[in-house]
């Protein structure tokens, strides 16, 4: 493939996987970063999705590299868990202004590239625990699923443009994001999986692979588990 792809969050865990598994194919691929830097052979443009302004021009960056960008992988995330009766505003926004509303204005901005074209892919990367819910994560949570009512109007929206919207949503995945919990919450999460481990970074790759290929061209508002099970029939 020879595609211009825009990845954010591509420093690290499942963004820095998707960014690289795209460039091996060919793609040419810019990955946005707040901090670190993407994989060897990924063009690293910095941008930090909360602040307005920022991933429109570390996308006009990519696009001056590699031209209009095609696909999209909304992946930039973060968590900041609490109870909620502990968890402050502050940290309640934080959230979802990372992993919610910076997704909206990454899929924003490449859209005045791909309505003109009438051609493209937007993948954005959810949770399984969007749809459980999770304890300490009313944050995180709420921002997951509102993934999922973004792709499905923006499928609305775009779909006579010849532009595919879908989301894959994760479950517990072997990643600097889950290394910090304890022995009894994997625990019990792996008692919550009926495949009874946690997943691979690669397993998450191949499903986003897949949604922005053409072999999905007639796949748009889906969501796509890679999760084991858990969470299976939300």
């Amino acid at each position: 493939m020879n595609r211009s792809v825009f990845v954010t969050g591509g420093n690290r865990g499942i963004g820095a996987a998707v960014a690289a598994a795209f460039a091996a194919d060919g793609d040419k691929v810019a990955a946005s970063h707040r901090t670190g830097s993407p994989p060897d052979g990924v063009l690293g443009v910095h941008a930090d999705v909360t602040v307005p302004g920022q991933v429109e021009k570390a996308l006009r960056e990519a696009e001056a590299a590699h031209g209009p960008v095609e696909v999209v992988v909304a992946n930039a995330g973060i968590t900041r868990d609490r109870p909620a009766l502990r968890m402050s505003d502050e940290q309640f926004e934080e959230v979802l202004s990372t992993n919610l509303t910076g997704a909206f204005a990454t899929v924003r901005a490449a859209l005045t590239s791909m309505l003109p074209a009438r051609r493209g892919r937007v993948v954005l990367v959810s949770s399984a625990l969007g749809f459980l819910g999770s304890p300490g994560q009313t944050n995180y949570a709420s921002a997951k699923a509102g993934l999922v009512g973004m792709a499905r109007s923006l499928a609305w929206e775009l779909g006579d443009r010849g532009i595919t919207v879908n989301v894959v949503a994760p479950g517990i995945i072997e990643t600097d994001m889950t290394a910090p919990l304890s022995e009894r919450r994997m625990e019990d999460l792996m008692r919550m999986t009926p495949l009874g481990r946690p997943g691979r970074v690669e397993e998450v790759v191949a499903a986003v692979r897949f949604l922005a290929s053409e072999q999905a061209s007639y796949i748009t508002g889906a969501v796509l588990p890679v999760s084991g099970g858990i969470g299976m029939g939300h």
